[in-house]
């Protein structure tokens, strides 16, 4: 509060004192201003302003430029601290990535990129920024030398990557059975028997073997540089935990060992078989891909050897960036922006004094501008008044060429007074012929309007008659057609009817010869039983024969006597059947006769009625004609009627439009008459406002 207080009292001081400069600066004759004193008056104004000009566009440039190259210093330390900082993350991912970290492969490769791309950027321009200046090309060279190196050990990683991430899944899961190997061989060794000293003693060495063998894996791929004893050491532990490990289980060997007997010893030793296999799988995995490891760890221990190098390049170039300097054209733009306005104020100076110049001129001017407008003014008086024979002074002054145009306006106005006043004349003559003209047509308007009104009402009443003719034309057609429609029907029945007594009377005649066929048959069937009849009276001769032979025989013929005897009861029986059969069929010769005869009868009557049935069916059929033709020609009278009350109901329709517009016509005469004593009015009128004027 107190710094503003006082602040507001220094301006307070200041304010005036800046005020009384800016007065005199304003007040100095540009004439006697350095440099502008040699020029004439007329060429001051232009040489300040392209001064101006000049000097604001030389700043600008100046300040853009300062500002693009503060912009790419800024660009040039953003890229070369990043460098700084991959530079050093490349080398911890990389440790990463030689223990088998499958991410730190991806970050290897962005920090790869990442890197590549800043030093293209700084070298050949790109990111926002142009390439660096020459002075900065023997340090980006020594980068990008030392980059090359770590760049191919860091694709030499990559490239090993699928390698790399398996031995680190596998040592993982060396890690992880290891615990399982210790415990299974603890749990082992507690299943011996005390006194079975050989087979706890390798028990307990494979306890140690373990925890060695997991200890030196972990050193292959953790350590920085691999130790040939080690990888020795593993292969060799291995080897001997299989041996024991066998030797246990099925005893014999080189290590004379007898098998373990114990059934839950077998057992955990079945279970440390299969996890010792896995990883034994893993550590042979790891033993196989020993150069790979190898050729990965110096790539590896080379990245953080030159990631000290690249730090210190990369610090240095920063530094070298920032110290990249651009005070003379900042300088310049700002001695150019003190010329620039230096040029302003001699500018105002100038413009300033114009103004005087020309105020002084504009004030004669204007006074003499009034005096001339005074005297207009005052010459002006009469025609106020109405007097049209009065005339301006043309002068040089401002108002000489108003006069003028006042002079020829005068002269125009007096031609349009007295060409009002003869117009108005004619225009009283001819609205008085227009009125009585327009009474007339009024007149014959409304009689015409009432006689087509008349006209209008008869065509109606005649469309109404001629409607109503339709309609009960309409209607006869309605009704003819029901009775056409009737006569059909009936037509149709009767033809119905007569397709059937002809299917009757075929049926009849079809019948008629089947009873006819069957009384054929009956006969054949008579003749049949009287063949039959014969041939049983000739087999009871025989039997009879037979049965007098079989008596003569004596006992030898008994037997056949019995046949012959059967024999004549199948016949006596065949007889009795016969004349049922022949009664039968008599019977029925009898009965087909009568059908016959009834069937002939039917047909006879069936014949007559189907001739009935055509002669009416003829009748219809002409009724169906006349039907037709007069339902036809009721339904022409129809059409006729509607086309006509069609075109009555036209005339009507044109008659009451022929009405409308005859009134619209009677309308437009009254206000045509109306509007004529209207202009007779207003003739009158404007005859009366330019009396006033003097011609």
């Amino acid at each position: 509060m107190d710094l503003g207080n006082q602040f507001g009292k220094l301006a307070g001081k200041i304010g005036p004192v800046v005020g009384r400069v800016m007065d005199r600066w304003m007040a100095v004759d540009p004439g006697r201003l350095p440099l502008l004193n040699r020029l004439p008056p007329e060429q001051r104004h232009p040489a300040v302003v392209l001064t101006l000009l000049a000097s604001l566009v030389l700043a600008t440039l100046l300040i853009v430029w300062h500002t693009v190259q503060v912009g790419n210093r800024a660009g040039y330390v953003e890229i070369s601290t990043r460098l700084q900082m991959l530079s050093q993350r490349y080398t911890k991912t990389a440790q990463q990535a030689v223990l088998g970290n499958k991410s730190a492969f991806a970050q290897l490769e962005e920090s790869r990129k990442a890197f590549a791309d800043g030093l293209n950027a700084l070298i050949d321009g790109g990111a926002g920024v142009p390439s660096s200046p020459g002075f900065l090309r023997s340090d980006l060279e020594e980068l990008r030398k030392r980059w090359d190196v770590s760049r191919k050990d860091i694709q030499t990683l990559i490239g090993q990557q699928t390698v790399l991430v398996e031995l680190g899944q596998g040592l993982a899961e060396i890690n992880q059975r290891n615990a399982e190997l210790l415990d299974l061989t603890e749990q082992v060794i507690a299943l011996l028997p005390a006194d079975a000293r050989k087979q706890l003693a390798f028990a307990n060495q494979q306890a140690l073997w373990s925890q060695r063998m997991a200890k030196n894996a972990n050193a292959l791929l953790s350590s920085d540089q691999i130790n040939p004893e080690t990888a020795y050491q593993l292969g060799q532990d291995l080897r001997t935990f299989r041996e024991v490990l066998d030797g246990l289980l099925k005893g014999g060997g080189g290590l004379g060992v007898a098998a373990v007997s114990d059934a839950s010893a077998r057992e955990k030793l079945q279970e440390l078989q299969d996890v010792f296999g896995r990883f034994e799988k893993q550590a042979n995995h790891i033993l196989k891909n020993m150069p790979q490891l190898v050729e990965a760890k110096r790539a590896a221990r080379e990245i953080f050897d030159e990631s000290e190098q690249l730090l210190t390049l990369t610090s240095k170039l920063t530094e070298r960036y920032q110290g990249m300097g651009a005070g003379v054209s900042l300088f310049l733009a700002i001695l150019f922006s003190l010329l620039a306005l230096a040029a302003l104020l001699v500018l105002g100076v100038i413009n300033v004094g114009e103004a005087r110049r020309r105020a002084e001129e504009a004030a004669q001017e204007n006074q003499r501008n009034q005096d001339a407008i005074l005297r207009l003014l005052n010459e002006m008086g009469d025609l106020a008044e109405g007097d049209l024979t009065v005339e301006a002074t043309v002068t040089e002054d401002i108002t000489g060429a108003i006069a003028d145009s006042v002079n020829y306006a005068i002269e125009e106005l007096r031609m349009l007074v007295q060409g009002i006043n003869r117009a108005a004349d004619q225009v009283n003559q001819a609205t008085s012929d227009a009125r009585a003209s327009s009474d007339e047509l009024l007149a014959a308007a409304d009689r015409q309007s009432r006689q087509i009104a008349e006209t209008t009402e008869s065509v109606n009443q005649m469309s109404q008659s001629i409607v109503q003719v339709s309609r009960n034309a309409a209607e006869s057609a309605r009704v003819a057609e029901q009775s056409l429609a009737t006569a059909r029907k009936g037509g149709d029945s009767v033809r119905g009817a007569i397709a059937g007594m002809n299917a009757i009377r075929n049926q009849i005649q079809d019948t008629s010869k089947r009873i006819k066929r069957l009384g054929e048959s009956s006969q054949e069937i008579g003749e049949i039983v009287d063949l039959i009849s014969d041939i049983t009276e000739q087999t009871n001769v025989l039997a009879l024969n037979a049965a007098i032979q079989a008596a003569a025989a004596g006992d030898a013929g008994r037997g056949f006597s019995v046949v012959a005897e059967e024999v004549q009861r199948l016949a006596e029986r065949s007889a009795q059947a016969t004349r049922r059969i022949g009664a039968i069929v008599k019977t029925i010769q009898s009965d087909t006769q009568d059908a016959v005869n009834a069937m002939e009868a039917s047909t006879q009557g069936v014949v007559e009625g189907t001739s009935r049935s055509d002669a009416a069916g003829q009748s219809l059929a002409e009724i169906e004609a006349v039907s037709d033709e007069l339902a036809r020609l009721i339904q022409s009278i129809s059409d006729a009627t509607q086309a006509q009350a069609g075109t009555a109901e036209h005339i009507a329709g044109n008659m009451r439009r022929i009405l409308a517009s005859t009134e619209q016509a009677s309308d437009g005469a009254r206000r045509s008459a109306e509007s004529i004593g209207q202009l007779a009015v207003l003739s009158n009128d404007l005859k009366v406002s330019v009396s006033g004027f003097k011609l």
